[in-house]
């Protein structure tokens, strides 16, 4: 059968339509249901929309202040939840004066009950202007509306139209409350729309080339953008604006500048390049720079169009020459090894194939939370025979996943980290990384590397007790009971 149900699972049969184990016989449509709401008794792992567009798109503008409306849960949520790095260097030569100030600051209005019942507007914009004062440093204030702000009709848009006028600055207003959707993916979307209306077109560049591009759903994670940066330059091809990675507000100003669009989170920002397409008629590619297939093959597509075939082809070969033996060796160690891919979106489909091609591993699952159809497609095409492929995976799901399929490893979230940890399985941060960056030919030997050293860290043989014997434990403490009973004590 395509479809399974998990044993925990016999008390909510509406699940069995979101696990899918790969048939390479089933029809093309046979995927796991998607991108609708978690079905009630799951104990989901999801973002909120309000995650997708703060946590993910915003969250790496290095020169943004931002104020979030919310009770202080939600705001404490949006801060320093990611590693996306950045360098005080802006687009004009200065300096931004603090250093990594997207990963240190965050404000937010504290709303309570009585904010609930008389409106919260006036303290959002004293919240603003008091951020402004303390922040001047700042190029631009995002505001974003939160469940809580969103039920009791708070106009965030009007105050901050309001501000905007006060204090000479850009105040933009994301409304992606919580449950503006099923998953954190819809938050992408709408942080997409608001900033292409809101900002695309009304800056230009200091400078402009032949071989401008836009860097679309790239967000810097543990420096991953200083590689890709590193490849491009080596080719002659400029990153104009990035979306958002080490990004300042006004380039987001200037991405209709740029010649070409390349897309690299496809499920978070493909919303941006489409919008560029349709008004500023600017081509876009869907690129993958994960394993050492795909950055080979993007690198020469990007060399095709721009004509720097040479210069695509140096820069590969500069990486492969010591890269190839290091992985040889590391696929020794890790050839046959069974791997559980969790991640949010695209890096399940990324992942799989090199993994498996460059590394001999098996990837027996395969796990996201807010993916839509065309990325269960791919992840179809990319993975084996009888690898199971689960939508919104709740914790008892995952618990089942390590005991039925055996992994070796888990490479996800930290949500899920210490769960498998305390089953006894290895676990690698695939979102925020563990020591990065893991993008790019180097990026993936950094993978290799940090995936060996935690299946063969000696601690693993160190685990106090043994699932078997926690059970007969358990058994020899009730007998031990039952005997007391026995003998009246």
């Amino acid at each position: 059968m395509p479809f399974d149900l998990f044993e925990v699972d016999k008390e909510i049969p509406e699940r069995k339509k979101h696990i899918y184990i790969k048939d390479s016989k089933d029809p093309k449509e046979h995927i796991p249901a998607c991108n609708t709401t978690t079905v009630p008794g799951c104990m989901t792992e999801r973002g909120c929309a309000f995650a997708g567009a703060k946590g993910v798109i915003t969250g790496a503008i290095k020169d943004a202040l931002h104020v979030v409306h919310s009770p202080v849960g939600c705001t404490a949520y949006a801060y320093g939840t990611k590693r996306y790095p950045t360098t005080p260097d802006m687009p004009n030569g200065d300096k931004f004066p603090i250093d990594n100030f997207n990963l240190k600051y965050i404000t937010g209005t504290d709303i309570r009950e009585s904010d609930v019942v008389f409106g919260g507007m006036d303290k959002l914009k004293k919240c603003i202007l008091e951020a402004n004062k303390e922040f001047p440093e700042a190029n631009a204030i995002y505001t974003y509306a939160t469940c809580t702000t969103g039920l009791i009709g708070d106009d965030i848009d009007a105050v901050s139209r309001e501000v905007a006028e006060e204090i000479g600055k850009d105040v933009i207003p994301i409304n992606a409350p919580g449950f503006a959707g099923p998953t954190q993916s819809k938050g992408h979307q709408v942080a997409n729309d608001t900033l292409f209306e809101t900002l695309v077109g009304t800056k230009e560049p200091p400078y402009t080339t032949e071989y401008d591009v836009n860097l679309i759903g790239e967000y810097n994670i543990d420096g991953d953008l200083w590689v890709l940066r590193e490849y491009f330059e080596e080719m002659g091809i400029n990153i104009l604006s990035t979306f958002s990675g080490d990004c300042c507000h006004d380039e987001i100003g200037w991405m209709h500048r740029a010649k070409l669009s390349l897309v690299r989170c496809q499920r978070s920002s493909n919303y941006i390049a489409k919008l560029l397409k349709e008004r500023y008629d600017i081509p876009y590619i869907k690129v993958d720079f994960f394993g050492v297939r795909y950055p080979t093959e993007n690198l020469r597509t990007l060399g095709e169009y721009f004509g720097k075939q040479e210069e695509a082809e140096k820069v590969i070969e500069s990486r492969m020459k010591w890269i190839r033996p290091e992985l040889d060796k590391l696929k020794e160690k890790l050839q046959g090894k069974k791997v559980w891919v969790f991640s949010g979106g695209p890096k399940n489909w990324h992942l799989p194939e090199p993994l498996e091609e460059e590394l001999g591993m098996e990837v027996v699952a395969v796990s996201t939370m807010f993916e839509h159809e065309d990325g269960y497609e791919k992840i179809k095409e990319r993975v084996g025979e009888n690898t199971v492929i689960i939508d919104d995976p709740n914790s008892l799901e995952a618990e089942e996943i390590i005991e039925k399929y055996k992994p070796d490893i888990v490479l996800s979230g930290v949500k899920e980290k210490y769960l498998a940890h305390k089953m006894g399985v290895p676990c690698i941060l695939i979102h925020s990384y563990e020591n990065g960056p893991y993008i790019g030919f180097e990026g993936f030997l950094n993978l290799a590397k940090d995936m060996y050293a935690a299946i063969y860290n000696p601690v693993w043989k160190l685990i106090e007790f043994e699932p078997e014997m926690e059970e007969e434990i358990s058994v020899k403490n009730e007998s031990e009971e039952e005997a007391e009973v026995s003998a009246g004590k």
